[in-house]
């Protein structure tokens, strides 16, 4: 198995003061057991449900990579690292739905955990479908979040993999999602279990005082001695470098984007519903409280996040300048995908992100103002082409 590559800590080097730098690259980023914290006590549904009306549509639209903190360059690390977490057995959960892929041959057990229209589970659902694999789905009521109590992340998405052992492990973060499943599917001969000790979760303490993660190594893919990716080095790192901005900027233009107006936010809610089957899978009362106060919450806290991230009062410019910078990068390389002929990890990242937003008036607005039209539904064709039943 490769062993870490000291480069992936660049994206989080920069918010460490220089003295810490040297013990970072001591510390060894690798358990060869994983580390798992016992359930949190669970919280009564009245005392969550108020909880949801306060901030019911920040964790209402799932969107939870907003309201992770952005360290600055005076942060300081904890010297902690934690491993995956493993499960003896699946949480009792419902599953609501399967996609099922009869020519599925990876031998993987996968059950996601997710909102249906957050940008980071788009993702996840972008790439598992496009690498034709068979999963099962559980629908997270985005308030109550009750499908994730047994689970220290109280973020979505949440991959459940099965081990060679039996166990399950926990995979947290969308793109280390995918980098270890597609790690695991350039050679099969591989654990998922072990691969995912490649990528550990490390510990910061912000300025506030607040402790925060970062997954290192999240855009790598791990490999075994033999060469498996017959890509040049310059076409993996191109790769990795939109992968991160598909993560650090498109993804933080979708909030003041969906949610720009009153009107906007109640029309993109509604969508949410109707895409996630909330009126089936929750009762009327959670439906509605994940609508309305989700719609109204989001209104206000979008304007912060416009603030957050620098935008202007049009923030309709700045995604589709995200677009046009997006085309024109395929524009150059004169292909119809950025991995060339068909899509790789970087076009499935940022036509998940779009994703999340197809049926708003937003990416309406997209397709009449750039040109970004074609190029996402030839990604959204091949992803449909390749995905299992749904049932």
């Amino acid at each position: 198995m490769a062993t870490f590559r000291l480069g992936a800590i660049a994206s989080i080097a920069t918010r460490i003061p220089h003295q810490n730098v040297a013990k970072l690259q001591r510390i060894n980023l690798v358990r060869r057991m994983a580390t798992g914290a016992g359930p949190k006590k669970p919280t009564s549904t009245l005392g969550l449900a108020v909880k949801g009306m306060a901030i019911g549509a920040l964790v209402g639209t799932g969107w939870s990579g907003y309201s992770y903190f952005k360290g600055g360059p005076t942060d300081h690390m904890l010297h902690e690292h934690v491993g995956p977490k493993v499960l003896d057995k699946l949480p009792d959960v419902k599953i609501m739905r399967k996609v099922v892929n009869p020519n599925d041959d990876s031998g993987l057990d996968l059950v996601l955990f997710q909102f249906q229209t957050c940008p980071f589970c788009c993702k996840v659902r972008a790439f598992l479908d496009h690498s034709g694999l068979s999963y099962s789905v559980v629908e997270v009521d985005a308030v109550l979040r009750q499908d994730i109590r047994w689970s220290d992340s109280k973020k979505v998405p949440i991959l459940l993999a099965k081990t060679k052992s039996g166990k399950y492990v926990q995979l947290t973060d969308s793109s280390m999602i995918v980098s270890s499943i597609s790690s695991f599917l350039r050679d099969k001969k591989q654990d998922i279990g072990e691969l995912a000790k490649y990528y550990p979760s490390i510990s910061y303490e912000n300025d506030a005082g607040r402790k925060v993660f970062d997954i290192m190594n999240k855009y790598f893919l791990m490999y075994q001695e033999k060469k498996v990716d017959n890509r040049t080095k310059e076409e993996q790192e191109e790769e990795r470098k939109w992968r991160a901005w598909a993560d650090d900027h498109l993804v933080h233009l979708i909030s003041p984007n969906v949610y720009r107006t009153k009107d906007e936010a109640m029309e993109t809610f509604e969508w949410f519903s109707d895409v996630g089957e909330w009126g089936i899978h929750f009762p009327k009362w959670e439906r509605d409280l994940m609508v309305y106060v989700g719609a109204f919450a989001m209104w206000g806290i979008s304007k912060r996040l416009k603030r957050r991230h620098q935008l202007s009062d049009d923030v309709r410019s700045h995604i589709y300048d995200a677009c046009d910078r997006w085309i024109s990068e395929i524009e150059k390389k004169k292909t119809t995908f950025h991995g060339g002929s068909q899509p790789n990890l970087a076009d499935l990242a940022v036509f998940g992100v779009l994703n999340s937003m197809e049926g708003c008036q937003a990416f309406k607005d997209c397709l009449e103002n750039t040109k970004i039209g074609p190029w996402f539904y030839a990604v959204k064709e091949r992803v449909l082409k390749n995905r299992g039943n749904v049932l």
